[in-house]
């Protein structure tokens, strides 16, 4: 089994893109993203953010199943629900309008736009809004930044009395309804 100091050092010396790789799958690895977003090896945080975003560089998934994806080899990973959360976000202003920017637990930027939809699904019996990041992964709202949307929705309450909707610049997704 592949070790996180062998898999960090495969990573640091790769230098194609991910998308031409295929290698062979071997085997799974003892690494989790909890809920939360939380990266954890053998049950332990991983608290160095560049090993964390190094990870999230190759992390891929296929048929529901996540991966980590070196030049040589392929390893499973455990997700408790998306490997990304959105934990901040601001308002910039564009000659569009109000773009919605939002930030996951990575500190990546987001433009919410077709490129990062967000889309409602079904999580421990909940219509969550989840926002697609990269690669087919997907990111979703931390509560504080859901309640936050909610309001900026109740604000811009318009037609839609029973649905609570927010656009980012040209861009209008559905946040829920009441």
């Amino acid at each position: 089994m592949l070790s996180l100091q062998a898999l960090q050092q495969q990573l640091e010396q790769q230098s194609a893109p991910l998308e031409s790789w295929d290698p062979p799958f071997c085997g799974d690895m003892a690494l989790r993203i909890d809920q939360d977003g939380q990266w954890l090896y053998q049950g332990s945080p991983i608290s160095r953010l560049p090993l964390v975003k190094l990870f999230a560089s190759v992390l891929v998934k296929e048929q529901q199943q996540y991966f980590l994806k070196t030049p040589v080899e392929k390893v499973r990973i455990q997700v408790d629900d998306v490997p990304f959360l959105i934990h901040d976000w601001h308002w910039q202003p564009t000659t569009s309008g109000n773009t919605l920017i939002a930030v996951t637990n990575l500190g990546d930027q987001l433009v919410i736009s077709q490129q990062h939809p967000v889309r409602l699904q079904t999580y421990q019996e909940q219509q969550l809004p989840y926002v697609g990041v990269w690669r087919g992964l997907d990111a979703r709202l931390s509560r504080n930044v859901y309640y936050q949307w909610i309001e900026q929705a109740l604000q811009s309450a318009r037609e839609d009395a029973n649905q609570l909707w927010l656009h980012s610049a040209n861009y209008r997704f559905l946040l829920g309804k009441l």
